[in-house]
């Protein structure tokens, strides 16, 4: 069952919405979903409910649709958001927020298409796929299946790459911990590694698949394994 919301305080751009993705889900034939409507960012934030996708407006009654997108962030939502806009220049903000994609109004069907054949890769492959950094006045995003390991020296975060590249920017590790998923373990306090990478842990060391060792908490190394054994387990399922 995919679950989706709507969050617009027009009700003919909701239904319109609401049609296209009806249209869409007819035309591929699938049948096991639900579709929430919410006529303002308040109402979504209070809702129960969780969710798969989220379209949401951007220019609403306090809170908009970018503030109601920080406050989901913050109280741990992952759902795909697909900002609704007139402004196209108002998109540059929704790296802030990792939204998923973005449609103008008024929708396009082409454009409505294209954005839920990826929606819908997206949840086949699972949980989060990239996150966005911010560096400067520019942003990078970043494949989580590419990242080995995340390390914090000072103020800035370290991002280590399947292919040999780091980029840096500044963050708090505590803060990238909630924007990765599942893949990701925190075995000492300056690493995250991704648990597709570890072959090992050993005195103190996880021996990564190309070579590398990062250091490891002694109180986490009994945990990491633990970990590691979920994962590949859930992983084979």
């Amino acid at each position: 069952m995919i679950k989706f919301a709507i969050c617009d305080d027009e009700p003919l751009m909701a239904r319109e919405l609401a049609d296209h993705l009806a249209d869409y889900m007819k035309e591929k034939s699938i049948t096991g979903y639900s579709v929430n409507s919410f006529s303002s960012g308040r109402t979504l934030l209070e809702s129960s409910g969780s969710f798969d996708v989220i379209f949401l407006d951007i220019q609403m009654e306090p809170p908009d649709g970018m503030e109601t997108a920080k406050l989901l962030r913050q109280q741990g939502d992952h759902s795909l958001l697909v900002f609704v806009t007139v402004l196209k220049e108002l998109v540059f903000d929704a790296f802030q927020v990792e939204a998923y994609d973005y449609l103008l109004k008024p929708i396009n069907s082409a454009h409505f298409r294209r954005t839920m054949d990826r929606v819908l890769r997206a949840l086949e492959q699972g949980t989060a796929k990239d996150i966005v950094i911010q560096r400067g006045t520019g942003c990078e995003v970043v494949l989580l299946s590419e990242l080995v390991y995340c390390e914090v020296l000072g103020r800035k975060i370290y991002l280590h790459k399947q292919d040999g590249t780091v980029s840096d920017y500044y963050d708090k590790l505590e803060d990238l911990e909630r924007r990765v998923d599942g893949r990701f373990f925190k075995c000492h306090r300056s690493y995250l590694v991704n648990l597709d990478y570890v072959r090992g842990c050993q005195d103190g060391q996880v021996m990564l698949s190309q070579g590398e060792r990062i250091p490891a908490s002694r109180l986490r190394e009994r945990e990491l394994t633990q970990a590691l054994l979920r994962y590949m387990k859930g992983r084979n399922f």
